[in-house]
């Protein structure tokens, strides 16, 4: 049924509420308050949002304009994620105590294997109330925690025991647990998937573990219909990554205003260029491929991407790359309401040969010297002239901030 465990070993930690969380430990007269992180901007969307304010049906990504429909008193305090990524360089030292086999799924969770721990720190439900007694006392946080055979029902598990609570599903009750479940439940189930489904009257995780694998083919796909199937039926051999390989780096900005002027949208460009850039050289990889996003003033989004001739991390590449796939759009004039440029099909930095000749070598020199500068002096050591114009008023303050 599961991966082999006699036990509920695998666990899944999530932070509740997590950006209001550790705003609240400086704003405690607002505990019991619906509380939401978000700017009080007309395009700003909810970051996190306190229980109080689930209520209401405020939801994280739902815009504020919407949320203040439906909760006239949330407050609302402006999210600064440099102090959510403290917290959660925090919270990650406090798993490392438990185990080493932490695999960190997002700024605010992870997949912890305890099995391992079990002969220092007892059974895993022990080590799971241990664990959030030493987060509580280390960083004040609230924590759920999810226990099971897998990861996949660790991570159902946690869900179901927020707010700040502890569920373990034994190995031997997986089935039990999930085949109640509807099928939304299941990781990869959008809505047009849930539609496909349940079009067939399979309703149910239970229901999915019976159909008949030729037919969850032809609604979902072979690969899809595979991964479902063994989902539905309780298994998942998938094992704690305690190393993350990142698929692509980019970034990506919302306009406060649809933006039409050419030479603006050509130096956010150049900004989001060198955001990429700079993170490809830090984590040591170049992109053989280049991407841009641009969502409309009609919400329509589309995206392009062109594969180089040899992979790169200079920015200036990525910055020619991205300007013409935009002008090869076509659209000069038509109001932009986000733009973003993403670096993907990472590759170790010099894995793949050169050509004799590469213009990237000159402009790969000058990225040297500048990141050099800059690990002196910081972010505002040098930069590009175009770059110092201001953007307060330009761009949404949820774009200023630093990616989680």
């Amino acid at each position: 049924m599961t991966d082999g465990r006699r036990e509920a070993s695998m666990l899944h930690v999530d932070m509740d509420s997590f950006f209001v969380s550790v705003e609240l430990l400086e704003r405690p007269e607002l505990r019991g308050l619906p509380v939401a992180a978000a700017h009080d901007t007309a395009r700003s969307v909810v970051s996190s949002a306190s229980y109080e304010a689930r209520r209401f049906g405020v939801r994280s990504a739902m815009p504020v304009a919407r949320a203040k429909q439906l909760c006239p008193r949330l407050v609302l305090i402006p999210p600064v994620h440099a102090k959510y990524r403290e917290a959660s360089r925090r919270v990650m030292e406090v798993f490392a105590e438990f185990t080493p086999l932490v695999e960190p799924l997002s700024i605010d969770e992870a997949f912890l294997d305890v099995a391992g721990s079990m002969r220092l720190f007892g059974p895993p439900a022990e080590i799971a109330r241990l664990l959030r007694e030493r987060v509580r006392e280390t960083t004040g946080l609230p924590a759920s925690v999810g226990l099971a055979g897998t990861k996949f029902v660790a991570k159902l598990a946690s869900q179901r025991a927020k707010p700040d609570g502890v569920l373990e599903i034994p190995p031997g009750r997986t089935l039990e647990f999930l085949h109640p479940l509807p099928i939304e439940a299941m990781w990869g189930v959008g809505q047009a998937t849930s539609r496909a489904l349940r079009s067939r009257a399979i309703h149910t995780i239970g229901d999915l573990a019976v159909e008949p694998m030729e037919s969850l083919r032809r609604v979902v796909g072979e690969a899809n219909a595979r991964r479902l199937h063994e989902l539905a039926n309780g298994r998942d051999a998938r094992r704690v990554e305690t190393t993350r390989i990142e698929k692509s780096i980019g970034h990506e900005e919302t306009f406060a205003e649809d933006q039409t002027d050419p030479a603006l949208l050509e130096r956010e460009l150049l900004r989001l260029a060198t955001r990429t850039g700079e993170r490809l050289r830090q984590h040591g990889v170049e992109a053989r491929t280049v991407a841009i996003k641009v969502r409309w003033e009609s919400f329509e989004t589309v995206t392009r991407s062109r594969t180089l001739p040899e992979a790169t991390n200079a920015t200036q590449r990525i910055y020619r790359t991205a300007r013409e796939l935009f002008a090869a759009l076509g659209a000069a004039g038509r109001p932009v309401r986000l733009i973003g440029v993403r670096a993907e099909q990472l590759v170790a930095e010099g894995s793949e040969a050169m050509g004799l000749w590469s213009e990237d070598e000159g402009w790969k020199a000058v990225d040297q010297a500048v990141d050099e500068v800059r690990g002196r002096f910081g972010s505002l050591g040098v930069t590009s002239a175009r770059l110092l114009a201001p953007r307060e008023d330009v761009v949404d303050h949820r774009s200023l901030e630093p990616p989680a």
